[in-house]
């Protein structure tokens, strides 16, 4: 089970190290070393004989369908208590909380080797907060009326047509496409975390303000997170082929959940950058 993605690799590892200690097929007739582990059976019975282990169900398409849903709708949810119950004075400090501690835990997530539903679905929850907030901003506080739902079409309607594109295999996500991706997203990432530092001490390098640079970064950042779609279609697809459990659907509905509040904000970004300009 080997593949040239580093995430699946680590999953796959995983998986295996489930099956060798106990899921595969149990029972007295089962070959050694097959499904069993090295010492002794981990579910006995009164007959002495090895019993079946809890069923493991493996991943599939419609898993991932369904978390990834659920988490949209959680997000929404949060998205729309946080507009409605926190006041505009509170706004600010809420948003940046949100953002650093939906970061923090994004982080931990992605480099979690386990699935874990419960910091999944709190994600979602924090990242909810955090886009109903820059909604409201840039709708109420600033006047952009309507941007809220142009933004969320666009971003749909972005997500749907990366979905066309990899199911037709107009584009690949190739170990050369793969590498490429990740590198410019650990980049633009970087030079973010380091703008938004700058700018807590009063400096203003006019990445993310209305001039051409600042479109111009938008535009990279929607283009890019456009582009993460196709890996994790190619993970889903490739975890699925790999027999991975089922609860790694929720890993999934994460990669894609990341990816649409960051295109989502960016899109939203630059929409208020053209309408500023009315």
């Amino acid at each position: 089970m080997k593949t040239s993605n580093p995430v699946l690799s680590r999953l796959g590892q995983a998986a295996e190290r489930e099956r060798a200690a106990g899921y595969g097929p149990h029972g007295p007739t089962a070959q050694p070393g097959y499904g069993q582990p090295a010492y002794g059976d981990p579910y006995p019975t009164a007959t002495g004989y090895p019993s079946a282990p809890p069923a493991v169900q493996p991943m599939t398409i419609d898993d991932v369908v369904v978390k990834t849903v659920t988490l949209l709708g959680i997000t929404g949810a949060s998205a729309v208590a946080a507009w409605t119950l926190v006041p505009d004075a509170l706004i600010g400090p809420v948003w940046m909380g949100a953002a650093l501690t939906g970061l923090v835990l994004g982080l931990v997530i992605s480099f979690m080797r386990m699935a874990n539903p419960a910091l999944v679905v709190a994600y979602a929850v924090i990242e909810g907060a955090f886009v109903g907030l820059v909604s409201k901003f840039f709708q109420e506080i600033m006047g952009f009326q309507g941007i809220v739902l142009q933004a969320v079409i666009a971003t749909f309607g972005v997500f749907f047509v990366m979905a066309g594109l990899y199911k037709a295999r107009v584009i690949r996500a190739t170990p050369k496409f793969t590498r490429a991706i990740i590198s410019i997203m650990a980049g633009l990432f970087a030079v973010m975390l380091i703008n938004f530092v700058l700018s807590m001490f009063g400096f203003n390098t006019g990445l993310r303000d209305n001039g051409a640079l600042g479109i111009g970064f938008s535009l990279i950042c929607i283009v890019v997170a456009s582009l993460s779609f196709i890996l994790n279609f190619a993970e889903i697809e490739e975890g699925v082929r790999m027999g991975l459990p089922q609860r790694y659907s929720w890993t999934a509905a994460f990669g894609i959940l990341v990816g649409l509040v960051w295109l989502y904000i960016e899109i939203l970004r630059l929409l208020s950058f053209f309408q500023g300009d009315d």
